[in-house]
């Protein structure tokens, strides 16, 4: 799905909630737990390369395969990737932490618990801002080795344990989020601000980010929240969106009979698009965190955090804001180069080569957000591997300035050149599309059209506006396209003021 489609899509759901019945009878309240893989080269205790799609269980040794007697080793660039992501958020950093044992039974966590962070965590508070400005509030972010992975097929089930000790932060949002389209708007947030940080890709496909979502409802003013249940495992934004959506449904419905809600983990059913009981709280896991002894407690330096904090780029949202302000573009526009940092670079360094005013930066813009994208879509290739750098783009948009380019030829030109690498100067000259802007040029052009169109000429003097569009279609049609409009228009109505005044 495009970039415009994806957020007319969200647009649309957020106008369809202001309609929303259950909205006018119960608050929602939706808190997110998102779990994000840093993008290190190696795992979070041993040496092991941290890269998806190798073959099942090659990338594993007796550390991160849970072999007894074995110690781990913590990766120090884990930790600076887990510090950007914090300052990111704008998160309060610990001078004190440690890791911590978190015990629990399932076939891919090979140790029978995972080394993770419990009453120290390395960041608190912070949070992350949506595209309306709100901010919802960071209760934690922390520190875990991720699992492994179980695969089902024909009626097997096998463990791969390429993923087991990859590391994790999990960034544990406050209960502040009141619909599930807001949840999505928190989730995209989120992951641009992980993505602008160096932090991680965030590939849900890959499972580089994931989240566990809790969601309840109450009476509107009341200041007690609802009994909250959890829905794990939820691998896309659509789902995530999805299963809110339904469990949202299901517990008005249960309240509206004066049914009782249930503290459970539920899963969401893809194919019936529900959600369904994993465990109850009787069932609910006891974790029995203690200290890890393998691994002494750590200091976060404020040394450390200050040489780190000149690192971070500037923010999207506050890239969105400059566009705005700078350029001169409106929230939409804005909002769609910086989705992500390789599309804001892009523009800017187009912008900037072409020339500094908002007027080039808007025509800039228009052809970044159509044409650029359109082709890195269809060539799936980043903006950086494209044929056509931010320099070339320029140099087209400025041919389009100078009169010397029509828009629709410009396109024909942009196409040319992804094809063959041209420069626009090149592909302009021998597409022939150069556009006619000399006046001595165009008016015997012009001059011959008006004698050829006696009707039209009639129409003209009557008051229809359209005989004189049909008198610029017929100069256009003469030269191929090629004339300047405005000097087009310019000439038709000079000539024929002079034939009325005959």
């Amino acid at each position: 799905m495009s970039t415009d489609s994806k957020n007319e899509k969200v647009r649309g759901n957020i106008e369809a909630q202001d309609q929303d019945p259950i909205a006018e009878r119960y608050e929602t309240v939706i808190g997110l737990e998102v779990h994000v893989q840093l993008g290190t080269r190696t795992k979070l205790f041993c040496g092991c390369e941290n890269r998806f799609g190798a073959p099942p269980n090659t990338l594993t040794c007796p550390i991160c395969s849970g072999h007894p007697g074995v110690l781990p080793v913590p990766n120090r660039e884990a930790l600076r990737l887990g510090i950007l992501a914090a300052l990111s958020l704008d998160c309060d950093l610990q001078e004190h932490c440690k890791f911590d044992r978190k015990h629990y039974y399932y076939p891919d966590l090979p140790k029978g618990y995972q080394i993770s962070q419990f009453d120290l965590p390395f960041a608190l508070n912070g949070g992350v801002r949506l595209s309306s400005g709100k901010v919802i509030g960071l209760e934690r972010i922390h520190l875990e080795e991720d699992a492994g992975k179980n695969l089902h097929a024909d009626g097997h089930s096998h463990v791969d344990l390429n993923r087991a000790g990859v590391p994790l932060i999990e960034i544990v949002g406050m209960p502040e989020i009141r619909s599930p389209e807001e949840a999505h708007d928190y989730l995209e947030s989120l992951k641009r601000s992980m993505r602008y940080a160096g932090v991680s890709e965030c590939d849900m496909e890959k499972g580089s980010l994931r989240c566990d979502a809790n969601i309840s409802l109450r009476q509107h003013g009341a200041s007690e929240f609802g009994t909250k249940v959890e829905i794990k495992n939820l691998n896309s934004f659509k789902k995530v969106v999805a299963a809110l959506q339904y469990e949202r449904k299901r517990q008005a419905a249960c309240l509206d009979r004066g049914e009782p809600i249930h503290q459970e983990t539920r899963l969401f059913d893809d194919a019936s698009q529900q959600t369904r009981v994993m465990r109850t709280k009787e069932e609910a896991m006891d974790y029995r965190f203690f200290p890890e002894p393998d691994i002494p407690p750590f200091e976060i330096s404020t040394t450390e955090i200050e040489a780190l904090r000149p690192l971070l780029p500037e923010r999207h949202w506050e890239r969105r804001a400059r566009f705005m302000q700078e350029a001169g573009l409106g929230e939409y526009d804005s909002m769609v180069l910086t989705l992500e940092q390789e599309t804001a670079d892009y523009f800017e360094a187009a912008w900037k080569a072409l020339g500094p005013s908002q007027e080039e930066a808007k025509l800039t813009a228009n052809w970044v957000m159509t044409e650029v994208l359109r082709l890195s879509n269809e060539k799936g290739l980043p903006l950086s591997k494209l044929p056509i750098d931010p320099g070339t783009l320029a140099s087209l948009c400025r041919l389009i300035q100078e009169g010397k380019a029509s828009n629709q030829a410009a396109r024909k030109v942009f196409k040319h050149m992804a094809e063959t690498g041209d420069s626009p100067e090149k592909a302009l000259e021998e597409l022939g599309l150069a556009q006619i802007s000399d006046p001595a040029e165009l008016e015997p052009i012009v001059q011959k059209v008006i004698e050829n169109s006696k009707k039209a000429v009639k129409d003209y003097f009557k008051g229809k506006k359209k005989a004189l569009d049909a008198m610029k279609g017929g100069v256009m049609r003469e030269t191929r396209g090629r004339a300047n409009p405005g000097l087009v228009s310019e000439i038709l109505l000079r000539l024929l003021e002079n034939l009325r005044e005959k």
